[in-house]
């Protein structure tokens, strides 16, 4: 009897795939620069306002793009090709990082520059996540952006120490030149990406009704209205909770800095692995148990956050939490790639990034009050009751017949 020989994993088929390894390329290069200048930007704006409040300035002058350009975004990426959007963003992103090095005293400028990457980053996010489904079957899309996720989470822990001592060897303007390089070097990369024609909309198609095209999209999908939903109130409770986690490690584990980055790479470690086993549970199709399971797990995760002192519970715990972030992330979007058509691709999901940075905005105001007033252990509490809610949401929602 002749044994049948064992199906290649997704992670290999998806590999094999030279269009995928060139966006898996491109994007890569480019999380590499954002590291540097993630840290760089924080340092610079620390030292030029000695303020907390300085430094969330520049997140909210990150956030405020999104929300503004998202349905023009969405737009451009279904009339265009998502290649030519995607590059276009890199090489202006290429030319603002570089702006960074001579405006590197002048913190207004700063906030304006920072603002105007992360106008060019609205474009770019929808543009990539479009292209996926459009080099990779859709049972391979969870190998996919598997692959995309732990390259980004290994470089966030490989690199972000790199950068810090690049900061303070060599100064900002090296971290910098670093971030704008990455961003030629991939756009260089994704000339060269061929895509499958996907149905654009037409050109002549009037843009007010275009911009519509996502909403109305969510709005008449069952699958898609649940998801929305799972997607903001995960917000509402991840943009405190990712926000105050130093003050947590401060006042309610009396932990110091060295302490504080232990707790960061706990969560790293459960990232990385987090992929790693969804490839492991599944066949390639995200399950509604796969999609809203992981809200259950940081739901449980932050009420433990909120009730024990104990550090080796809370730095457990914490990678049980990266775990749930990374293999909810990977499920989430390849579910959303795969419900969402390829005409109106675009428009859902920079509708999706806009209902992400619209609740995480929301959290980061209402979570500071609330940590002043109540103590941030009633954030994590909270946080942890919402994600326990989009669970839930989404569990019913999915596994309820469709309808409606």
């Amino acid at each position: 009897m002749t044994v049948p020989e064992a199906e290649p994993s997704g992670l290999r088929v998806v590999w094999s795939q030279p269009g995928y390894r060139r966006l898996w390329a491109a994007r890569t290069s480019s999380q590499w620069g954002d590291v540097f200048n993630t840290v760089a930007l924080s340092l610079l704006v620390l030292q030029l306002t000695d303020s907390g409040l300085g430094v969330t300035g520049v997140v909210v002058a990150e956030i405020v793009p999104i929300l503004l350009l998202a349905p023009v975004a969405g737009t451009l990426v279904d009339k265009m090709s998502p290649v030519v959007v995607m590059v276009t963003a890199d090489l202006a992103r290429a030319v603002l990082a570089a702006l960074l090095i001579v405006a590197s005293g002048d913190v207004w400028a700063i906030y304006a520059i920072a603002a105007c990457m992360a106008t060019a980053s609205a474009f770019f996010a929808p543009a990539a996540g479009a292209a996926l489904p459009a080099l990779v079957s859709g049972d391979k899309l969870v190998a996919a952006n598997s692959g995309i996720w732990v390259a980004a989470v290994v470089s966030q822990i490989a690199l972000a120490p790199l950068a810090g001592l690049l900061v303070l060897a060599a100064g900002w303007e090296w971290a910098f030149a670093v971030n704008a390089a990455s961003y030629v070097v991939s756009a260089a990369v994704l000339t060269r990406l061929r895509l499958a024609p996907a149905g654009a909309m037409p050109i002549r198609s009037r843009w007010g009704s275009g911009m519509l095209g996502g909403a109305t999209a969510i709005a008449g999908d069952r699958s898609l209205r649940v998801l929305a939903a799972g997607q903001l109130l995960a917000a509402l409770s991840a943009g405190a909770t990712s926000a105050l986690l130093v003050v947590l490690a401060k006042d309610s584990l009396r932990l110091d800095a060295q302490g504080y980055g232990f707790m960061l790479a706990a969560i790293g470690v459960g990232a990385v692995v987090g992929p790693v086993l969804v490839n492991r549970a599944t066949q390639g199709v995200a399950t509604p148990a796969l999609v809203f399971g992981p809200f259950l797990l940081r739901g449980v995760v932050d009420i433990v956050l909120a009730t024990v002192t104990a550090v080796p519970i809370a730095l457990s715990a914490l990678v049980a939490y990266g775990v749930g972030t990374s293999a909810g992330a990977v499920t989430f979007t390849s579910f959303l790639q795969a419900q969402t058509p390829a005409a109106v691709r675009g428009r859902v999901l920079a509708g999706f990034d806009s209902l992400w940075q619209f609740g995480r905005l929301i959290s980061l105001i209402l979570g500071g009050i609330a940590a002043d007033q109540f103590g941030v252990r009633a954030v994590y509490a909270i946080g942890g009751i919402l994600l326990i809610a989009a669970a839930g949401v989404g569990w019913r929602g999915l596994r309820s017949p469709a309808g409606g």
